[in-house]
């Protein structure tokens, strides 16, 4: 008998969404697995949609507010558009949203167990992205 598993697929709280402009044109980016930490950032196994990312190294890795804008994790690049299941530790394709409206408070809301999120201004906001 064949290993069998069972998985569901869904998109996540995607209340963060402000507007439904950039979803169908969200585009595919690396995620640097080793930058992320399962106890703060998936301990339900999934990297939640809305997760704010920066692109250091031609991969997306979390974006941190307080880097400078020198340094690329202080550079937003966009949101993680759906849950992302992580399996394992190798570096995977994710769907990043980086155009449209995102309503910040509803990003601090599902981040709220691991980061607090501010909408970045300035060079700190690297994306498309209006917060509102």
């Amino acid at each position: 008998m064949p290993k069998l598993r069972t998985e569901n697929f869904g998109s996540g709280d995607q209340t963060w969404l402000g507007s439904t402009h950039g979803i169908r044109n969200a585009r595919t980016e690396i995620l640097d697995v080793s930058t992320f930490t399962a106890a703060d950032h998936y301990p339900d196994g999934y990297i939640p949609s809305g997760t704010p990312v920066a692109k250091v190294g031609g991969k997306l890795v979390p974006y941190d507010p307080t880097a400078g804008t020198t340094t690329g994790a202080g550079v937003l690049a966009g949101h993680i558009l759906t849950d992302q299941k992580v399996v394992g530790s190798a570096d995977f394709g994710v769907p990043l949203f980086d155009h449209g409206r995102v309503i910040a408070s509803k990003v601090a809301g599902i981040l709220s167990a691991w980061s607090s999120f501010v909408a970045p201004a300035g060079a700190k906001n690297g994306s498309n992205i209006l917060y509102v």
